[in-house]
């Protein structure tokens, strides 16, 4: 790109490489390196090179940052979703809800998934009380480990299908966050 950038204005000014050279006191086969991009050239040899064909040094800096942006990888914010929906195994608001404040501003995705996980949470909450109210009538000692391991294997499921990239659901649930 820069030296695309620096041989289009040294063919603008009329200059050969050798004039170039010449002018920069740099070698012909370095000019010949940059403009065929087998090299980058540092900045002292960006200033000679502004200089010599009269443009701002920023003509080729803009290149630099440019390519710098267009090089730097995606966010993956994955791991922190399926954090928020792994947090759901301690049956408790606050792990969640502490996760979803501290990456809120970085993660653009954390506030649908933190609806969910929530809704999931105050559900199950509802179920647990419920079963133990029926442990009196016995029913609830079945009631609590079957919600248990239901809860356990929907969490861990809707995990991995988060870190897979997959649509995810949590049968069951009230919606209380919209």
């Amino acid at each position: 790109m820069i030296g695309q950038k620096i041989k289009e204005l040294r063919l603008l000014k009329g200059y050969t490489q050798e004039d170039l050279a010449d002018k920069t006191k740099l070698s012909v086969r370095t000019i010949q390196r940059i403009e065929n991009g087998e090299v980058d050239p540092r900045t002292y040899t960006l200033n000679l090179l502004a200089e010599a064909l009269d443009v701002a040094l920023e003509e080729f800096t803009s290149e630099i940052v440019e390519k710098e942006k267009l090089e730097a990888a995606p966010v993956d914010n994955t791991q922190w979703l399926a954090l928020l929906h792994l947090s759901g195994l301690f049956v408790m608001i606050f792990p969640p809800l502490i996760l979803f404040i501290w990456k809120k501003p970085e993660v653009p995705e954390m506030q649908s998934h933190f609806k969910d996980v929530m809704n999931f949470q105050l559900s199950l909450l509802i179920y647990l009380l419920g079963s133990l109210v029926l442990v009196m009538a016995v029913i609830g000692v079945i009631l609590l480990p079957l919600l248990g391991l239901f809860s356990t294997a929907i969490i861990i499921l809707n995990t991995i299908k988060v870190m897979n990239g997959e649509a995810y659901k949590y049968p069951l649930t009230i919606n209380f966050l919209k």
